[in-house]
């Protein structure tokens, strides 16, 4: 048994839509198809000839990483530098490559959330908002008898959800008239004869992102040939998305004592301390992957202490200067969890949706250096 690759590609952008990525990023279908059945996933932090070797060895049908392969777009394949040596093996073997970078970064209930949540913060908020979810009024007509169907189509959809309420409608009925004409396969009425039937009005909300989705799934178990909809913009403001987080521990640490706990909890070796070991750390800003350039937003939104990686000597000096303490856990120390969180999410998705595919988490150590 297996699962479409198309399917398993909307459930991650429902927990990182595309819309999400920084401009520069690239995400989504790196190599490989959408029509393709999965049977085997492997969850990587990125792709290098180990973990390749890896997925061949399991006899992986897609791999899911975290970095994207391609950056920039590619104007030839050699196969004697790494970039085209892995799309050349990537196709010979038979293997997709899917990447969700900026955009899991970005989401709600994100890598960015999920790191924070391992560092016990409460009060969690984001650091650098970038993005806004925009919004779509979705009307449609529906012959009584029907209405309860269709609504709940649309729900589980994603369509109506406010806040922390979901299948959020407005239903008002009334009549509705039409003209079948040769060539129609009318539901009620008959060809040439104008009909007049109850009906009702369902309205509600639909984020942008699911648009296309609600009204394919309304209109699947639609009864009607040819259904009557309507799709309005909104100036609704929906909800915020952004790079890294900022929220409170539970009780006040020291620096030193703080960057003993983040080195716990997120199962690190080892972390850099920058600032006064003994500074009261009580507001933390978290930012996975290469933070230094959050020093500035993280000292303005009240921080403490940045928790990030890939920190320079300059961007240092510069939180030195503005009394932020910093703790540098790694860039490969505070992003290795997307193997967990991916292989986790995946796993929940198929149980619930009782989809077929094995999920395996890659055991290729990428850690970049040896600490001596």
């Amino acid at each position: 048994m297996s699962t479409k690759a198309q399917t398993i590609f909307s459930l991650i952008e429902e927990i990182a839509p595309k819309y999400c990525a920084e401009e520069w990023d690239n995400v989504g279908l790196m190599v490989g198809r959408y029509n393709r059945d999965v049977s085997r996933i492997l969850i990587s932090l990125e792709l290098n000839s180990d973990v390749l070797k890896e997925a061949v060895q399991n006899n992986i049908d897609l791999i899911i990483t975290h970095h994207p392969l391609i950056f920039n777009p590619l104007k030839n394949i050699r196969y004697d530098i790494p970039q085209g040596k892995y799309v050349y093996e990537l196709i010979k073997n038979n293997i997709d490559l899917y990447s969700c970078h900026t955009n899991l970064d970005a989401s709600r209930d994100g890598l960015n959330d999920y790191i924070a949540l391992k560092l016990g913060l409460k009060d969690i908020d984001i650091l650098d908002i970038i993005g806004r979810d925009s919004y779509k009024k979705l009307v449609v007509f529906v012959p009584k008898g029907y209405e309860e169907i269709v609504r709940n189509a649309l729900g589980n959809a994603g369509a109506g959800f406010i806040g922390n309420y979901s299948h959020c409608t407005f239903m008002t009925d009334g009549k509705g008239t039409f003209l079948p004409h040769e060539g129609s396969n009318p539901f009620l009425g008959n060809i040439g004869k104008i009909e007049e039937t109850d009906e009702y009005r369902i309205e509600t909300i639909v984020p942008d992102r699911l648009l296309k989705k609600a009204v394919t799934a309304m209109l699947k178990v639609h009864p009607y040939e040819e259904v009557a909809y309507d799709i309005y913009p909104l100036e609704n403001e929906g909800k915020v998305y952004g790079i890294g987080r900022i929220g409170y521990t539970d009780n006040e640490y020291n620096l030193y004592e703080y960057a003993l706990n983040v080195k716990q909890l997120l199962g690190l070796k080892e972390v850099r301390i920058g600032g006064e070991v003994e500074k009261k750390i009580k507001k933390v800003a978290v930012v996975n992957g290469s933070g230094g350039s959050y020093v500035s937003k993280a000292y303005y939104a009240g921080a403490d202490v940045l928790v990030t990686g890939d920190v320079s000597y300059h961007q240092y000096q510069d939180a030195k200067a503005l009394g932020l303490a910093v703790i540098d856990a790694g860039h490969y120390g505070t992003e290795k969890h997307f193997v967990q969180f991916m292989s986790r999410y995946l796993k929940e998705a198929a149980h619930e949706k009782n989809l077929d595919y094995e999920v395996i988490e890659s055991q290729v150590d990428l850690s970049p250096f040896i600490t001596y």
